[in-house]
């Protein structure tokens, strides 16, 4: 028998009616209403402090999306995932992320195979490869220690170490470089490769089937790169792989001794946990990267055992509903008031959008609400001179969630204390506005901001932050009632474009709709002069 669609239970229905009701309500009067607010609708759990108050919510609404959660069995679905069950059901997979991160006195038993044992028998894998390449120990093929690493990889392969690295440099080891290249376009390797010797630089190249397109032509190109300078059996001491396949890796040339393994409950935008971080543990090192998954776990726990009410993620993913199904907004901006955290909502765009943007549930029953908002933004206060304007007094409803840290990473004079007052600056002007004669001064506020505080960007508060986004996507795909777990809408175009490449070149008759067949006769010509 087919579950029903919670779009279709008494609880959704009553939560519509609750929003007619709200039509018109304005942040003001809520808080004009209730002078304790604030604190009511405020969360410290798990080293986060959240503040959901500066939203278009009530106590009463809180309660009924937590009903909502209850009819769609949010907790159920969350406690199967926990335990290993196949709950990517299209492609018949356990969703273990989670697993990535429990600590070594923990068990899973997965299929007779105790997933917790495996985690920690590659990561102290990766720990030991790390200390040798961190100490000078492990040396390139003329006896040359290594001072720069590139990462190869591409979606969460590339996005979310870059990210990471990013987020976590005043922690990396700076007497080393760190690269990640990702794109095919020839000029990000190019770049990348510029100025480094391959005397001492060693490739990561992350791939879980080792069959990306875009990963393997950038790898041969560095591979070619290494050999035209060192020689062929050079390979066997500047590449390293991160793969789940062991044949396709050696066909490479690479050693298999020098490959970190991945499993196929590992989703890619969920993998930086994995051995996908490897380039991450090279810079931060292994205790370091251990903290960073501490962070993950101490999260995990709080999705796990809290009540839905004071639930951070839940209650994220649950706004992120109430949004998107009741109050009509379209996009979510990401917004963290931190420079190492630029590339975070890049990081989050994958996440959300390649997990929920899907059409039809899990089931095979076209989905009837909107599903996976369009997630993008940028650091504040970059931000502020750039797109905010839309979200004061534009036309559209635009939720934010702002993301801000007590101490600074880099102090600085009183540049800190500047950006705070920045971020707690917008989340007033845009729930409350302010009056003007002058409508094109006026703005007229109610503009919802969630508002994210930790005490400072560490390798435990990144790996808090992105635990507490991936069970706020999980949350909305348990409600829509949808495989957060699949990304077959990436595949289409790669097969299309496999089948492009080779009638770049020569004179083959096209078969294609005929303004494809135009662009690569117009591609051909320009080529061929």
């Amino acid at each position: 028998m087919l579950l029903t669609p919670t779009t279709e239970t008494d609880q959704w229905r009553a939560l519509q009616a609750h929003a007619a009701a709200m039509e018109g309500v304005t942040l003001r009067q809520l808080f004009d209403d209730d002078p304790h607010r604030a604190a009511e609708l405020s969360i410290e759990a798990a080293g986060l402090y959240v503040d959901f108050s500066k939203n278009r919510i009530t106590a009463e609404t809180r309660d009924l999306l937590t009903a909502v959660a209850d009819a769609a069995d949010v907790a159920g679905q969350r406690d199967a995932m926990f335990a290993g069950e196949r709950i990517n059901t299209t492609e018949d997979r356990s969703v273990l992320h989670t697993a990535l991160r429990r600590p070594r006195s923990d068990s899973l038993i997965v299929d007779g195979v105790d997933v917790v044992a495996e985690v920690h028998r590659v990561l102290d894998g990766m720990a030991g490869f790390c200390d040798a390449v961190r100490s000078g120990e492990w040396r390139g093929a003329t006896g040359a220690p290594i001072s720069a690493v590139v990462n190869i990889g591409i979606g969460g392969s590339d996005l979310g170490p870059a990210m990471a690295y990013r987020a976590l440099r005043p922690y990396s080891d700076r007497t080393r470089t760190f690269r990640f290249v990702s794109n095919i376009d020839p000029s990000d390797l190019h770049e990348a490769l510029i100025d480094l010797d391959p005397a001492t630089t060693l490739f990561v190249v992350v791939s879980k089937t080792f069959g990306t397109i875009e990963t393997l032509t950038n790898a041969r190109s560095a591979r070619a790169w290494l050999t035209d300078a060192l020689g062929q059996d050079a390979v066997s001491k500047h590449f390293v792989a991160v793969s789940t396949n062991a044949e396709r890796v050696s066909e490479f040339g690479i050693d298999t001794a020098n490959m970190f393994e991945l499993w196929d409950w590992v989703g890619g935008r969920y993998s930086v946990p994995s051995a996908v971080g490897l380039s991450l543990m090279l810079a931060i090192g292994p205790g370091g990267f251990r903290r960073f998954l501490a962070g993950m776990h101490e999260l995990d726990q709080h999705f796990l055992t809290a009540p839905a009410s004071e639930n951070l993620p839940m209650l994220l993913g649950l706004l992120g509903i109430w949004y998107t199904n009741f109050l009509g907004a379209e996009t979510n901006a990401v917004l963290p008031y931190s420079d190492h955290l630029s590339r975070f909502p890049a990081y989050l765009q994958q996440l959300d959008m390649e997990s929920n943007g899907k059409g039809v549930d899990k089931q095979g029953r076209t989905v009837t609400v909107d599903s996976g908002p369009i997630v993008w933004g940028e650091p504040g206060t970059n931000g502020q001179h750039a797109f905010y304007q839309l979200i004061h007094q534009g036309t559209r409803l635009i939720p934010a969630e702002l993301i801000g840290f007590v101490e600074p990473t880099d102090p600085i004079g009183d540049h800190h204390d500047l950006l705070m007052a920045n971020l707690f600056a917008q989340t007033e002007a845009l729930a409350f506005g302010s009056d003007d004669d002058d409508p094109q001064r006026r703005f007229a506020g109610n503009r919802p901001t969630t508002t994210i505080l930790a005490d400072r960007l560490d390798p435990e508060t990144l790996g808090r932050l992105i635990a507490l986004y991936e069970h706020k996507v999980f949350t909305m795909g348990a409600v829509w009632g949808i495989n957060s777990f699949d990304q077959f809408g990436v595949e289409l175009g790669k097969v299309l474009a496999t089948a492009i490449a080779p009638e770049l070149v020569g004179d083959q008759p096209l078969t294609h709709d005929p303004s494809t067949n135009a662009l690569i006769a117009r591609y051909r010509r320009t080529r061929e002069h």
